[in-house]
């Protein structure tokens, strides 16, 4: 009986719902569904009109104890805000060269904000979380504001800004702007305290300088773009060119020792600003300063500005010079920027203000030619020798032909990255693909030179294109923007050819291999010998690791931990994966010499599989890699018989 009751009433019930649906009874008798609530108003849209007064930001940097940065900032209050009622402040998150929304707003804390004395009541907003609202009136002429940046304390925790020796004050991190304009028209006085007796360096001149340093009063677009390093020890070099510009290297350390610099060490940096002034043929800079951090507390960094740059490397730069050429063309890749990526950018990646979303589709031109350059120019100016250039090309060649993920996508799909992935660590970077615009980039860049030296019978080059299009209006600060027509038309104006057709079978197709041709038309080869390059060896130390991706395709550190692995390579097949740790090499303990000599006497003996021993979290298994074709490094060999096109691409312009 409870039975057929249920059945009734399952019955009634979807009769119920079938009528309310067909209008055939009251809505208000079946159930209402869920609708999500309106939208809080946007935040105001930024206006290419002047904001009303300036701006001060006052910075203390002298907490380096706690890692914190306090900040006293005044805003005007524009009588449009007045008379609605509402001023709203946004905290810089599109920061120019990250190409994704990267701004610390987690770092932000303890806002406090007051107007004559008065406390004011802000809120952030709900849905963008870097705007805040503040309640203002006719009798609130000015807001007083108060916050503090809590920086990374230690490595885990974000990029480490503050040390006992260096503090970097990037102004993005440290302020706020009023929302409804372009940055560009925003005029702000900076100032900034560090600890007594440091020396600053940065592209920002200053009317006084000292403990406390007020710098000239600047727009927001340019002081953003004008970060500061600090230092307890501190020395700066004069680059300037032949075009009297100045130019200077800002050296910060974490000790003394490290600023020792040779005179032919300073020459070699002295050549770079002569050679890409000789490149581009022009400056769009009335000042440069070569921000460097040699440091192992500070974080690392590589950052371009229009008049500056922000890098970072190891202590021994200088003092271990023969060691540290793997990572010197840093400066040179930065140096290029104020030309590709500051001045000429492309369209889709300008925006009126730092909250303005940005489209990184022609990042293979701003990053992948800018990778270009910057390998080419350490070699010209001398940063390099030629050989170690050659090295460098040779393992980038080798590095992305043999990666895997190019079987499903496509280069230009890597210019989302870094807003897909904001540069966190990926499970399988070789199948997934990262900002491969980088060095695939650099490849098409390659190929494009060599092919306009060859087609051109060596009348023109690439160095032509890079003065046509960067070289314009010299000593302008106003962007360029460029789109992808743009490019064509200006390679076809030096070498007529398809290049459209040329870029999108290098852009938009699947490719199984790396482009290549660039070597072969240079008149090289990609080999591979059981001999690591000095590059490799270099490359090995700094990373304090064993390099073996062209053999089983992984690197492993001194301890056996395993680092970074290819796809579908002998170890991965295996069942070897990044994380892992390698306990043992054929019965015997690990020791990156045991691990060597596992992989040439598998080599020796067709039979004998490279056994190992590993350890997973708190799993072991012993894992066999059936690999016989023994250590592998990349190489550029000549091909004889043809013009050496890549050797006339490295040699130093007059």
């Amino acid at each position: 009986m409870i039975y057929k009751r249920n059945i009734i009433m399952s019955s009634l019930r979807l009769l119920a719902a079938l009528t309310a649906f067909s209008g055939l009874v009251s809505p208000a008798l079946a159930q209402t569904q869920p609708m999500p609530l309106p939208m809080p108003a946007p935040v105001p849209e930024p206006q290419d009109r002047p904001f009303p007064g300036s701006l001060t930001v006052s910075v203390d940097a002298t907490d380096t104890v706690h890692h914190v940065m306090s900040i006293h900032e005044t805003v005007p209050v524009p009588k449009e805000a007045q008379q609605k009622g509402e001023m709203v402040l946004l905290y810089p998150m599109w920061i120019p060269g990250d190409h994704s929304p990267t701004g610390v707003i987690e770092q932000f804390a303890s806002l406090h904000v007051q107007s004559g004395g008065r406390t004011l009541n802000w809120k952030r907003d709900t849905v963008n979380v870097a705007a805040f609202h503040i309640p203002v009136s006719a009798s609130t002429p000015s807001l007083d504001l108060h916050f503090q940046l809590m920086t990374p304390i230690a490595p885990g925790m974000g990029r480490i800004v503050m040390t006992p020796s260096i503090v970097n004050v990037q102004w993005d991190q440290v302020s706020l702007y009023p929302a409804g304009y372009f940055t560009r028209d925003i005029t702000v006085q900076p100032s900034v305290r560090v600890p007594h007796g440091w020396q600053i360096g940065s592209a920002l001149r200053a009317a006084t300088y000292g403990d406390e340093t007020h710098f000239n009063a600047t727009t927001f677009n340019t002081l953003v773009d004008s970060p500061i390093y600090a230092g307890r020890y501190f020395r700066k070099f004069d680059l300037t060119g032949p075009d009297h510009v100045p130019v200077s290297l800002d050296v910060v350390a974490d000790d003394p020792d490290s600023l020792d610099a040779t005179p032919q060490q300073v020459a070699a940096h002295q050549n770079l600003v002569r050679q890409a002034t000789s490149l581009f043929g022009s400056h769009h800079y009335d000042h440069y300063d070569f921000l460097l951090a040699l440091t192992e507390e500070l974080g690392g960094i590589g950052l371009e500005h229009h008049q500056s740059s922000e890098n970072s490397a190891a202590p021994g730069y200088f003092t271990e010079w023969d060691k540290t050429f793997p990572t010197r063309d840093l400066l040179a890749h930065e140096y290029t920027h104020s030309w590709n990526g500051k001045y000429r950018r492309p369209a889709d990646m300008w925006a009126p203000n730092f909250n303005t979303p940005q489209r990184g589709s022609l990042l293979w031109v701003y990053e992948g030619q800018t990778q270009y350059w910057g390998n080419v120019l350490a070699a010209r100016s001398g940063l390099v020798t030629k050989d170690q250039g050659f090295e460098a090309l040779a393992y980038m060649a080798a590095s992305y032909d043999n990666q895997t993920g190019r079987q499903w996508r496509p280069l230009e799909d890597t210019t989302n990255d870094p807003v897909i992935a904001q540069r966190a660590p990926l499970s399988w970077r070789d199948w997934q693909r990262s900002e491969d615009y980088y060095v695939e980039g650099q490849l098409v860049w390659l190929d494009a030179d060599a092919l306009i030296r060859k087609l051109s019978d060596g009348h023109k080059s690439l160095d032509d294109f890079a003065k046509a299009f960067f070289g314009t209006n010299s000593g302008s600060f106003v962007v360029s923007p460029y789109q992808f027509d743009d490019v064509v038309a200006t390679l076809n104006s030096v070498q007529p050819y398809d290049w459209a057709k040329f870029l999108h079978d290098r852009l938009d197709t699947i490719q199984p291999h790396a482009p290549l041709d660039g070597l072969t038309n240079g008149g090289y080869k990609l080999v591979y010998t059981s001999k690591p390059t000095s590059f490799v060896k270099a490359s090995e130390a700094a990373r304090h690791a064993t390099d073996l991706s062209f053999s089983l395709g992984l690197m492993v550190n001194g301890a056996g931990h395993v680092g970074r692995e290819h796809w579908m390579s002998p170890a991965f097949k295996a069942g070897v994966v990044p994380g892992m740790t390698i306990l043992a090499v054929n019965d015997m303990s690990f020791t990156p010499q045991r691990l060597l000599h596992a992989v040439t006497d598998a080599q020796k003996d067709p039979k004998q599989d490279i056994r190992l021993i590993v350890k997973s979290g708190d799993h072991v298994s012993t894992v066999s890699i059936p690999y016989h074709d023994g250590l592998r490094y990349p190489h550029l060999e000549r091909i004889e018989g043809t013009p050496d096109r890549l050797s006339a691409i490295y040699a130093p312009r007059p």
